[in-house]
């Protein structure tokens, strides 16, 4: 996982405190060139039919799954002049982000809740019943293409969508 970032104002006014990178449009070249090429013109934003691209720090465009799910229509991808936004491939993948249950989770507690799986348009979150309690989600990594559709439903915010485990664990390696 990338290292958080200090913030230029709490390194100023003496507090230490990090930010997280924000998460960049699917197809997003790495920070750093994103960064370099990203004029900021809002086209992405703009082009965006479910309306998930925001402005983040520094006006940046980011992804707030808050507000929906990406679909990965490539729309951001096609109007980005500066090549921010770079589809390799037709199959490439937009990015690596996959969903994460936390602890939080209505049904690790004992209620019934399966709003997620309802959700998941690629069916990576299902649920396994269990003797004497309500059904526990499972999610299948392998299946999860990070389109955030489970994320807004939540009602307790459980889940999280961030880099995969697999990107985690090559990242710290290197």
């Amino acid at each position: 996982m990338e290292p958080a970032a200090l913030s230029r104002r709490s390194f100023l006014r003496g507090r230490i405190r990090t930010v997280n990178p924000a998460q960049r449009p699917p197809w997003a070249l790495d920070e750093a060139a994103f960064i370099e090429r990203c004029t900021r013109c809002d086209a992405c934003i703009k082009a965006c039919p479910t309306g998930i691209l925001i402005h983040a720090d520094g006006a940046y465009p980011a992804v707030d799954f808050s507000h929906g799910e990406c679909t990965f229509c490539g729309e951001c991808v096609s109007r980005c002049e500066p090549a921010a936004l770079q589809r390799a491939a037709e199959d490439a993948p937009a990015w690596r982000l996959q969903a994460h249950i936390g602890d939080a989770c209505l049904a690790m507690s004992g209620v019934e809740c399966r709003v997620c799986g309802e959700a998941c348009p690629a069916g990576a979150i299902r649920f396994r019943p269990r003797l004497g309690g309500v059904a526990l989600p499972a999610l299948t990594l392998e299946s999860c293409n990070g389109c955030g559709a489970c994320f807004a439903p939540c009602p307790v915010r459980a889940i999280t969508v961030k880099a995969g485990e697999m990107d985690m664990a090559n990242k710290e390696s290197t």
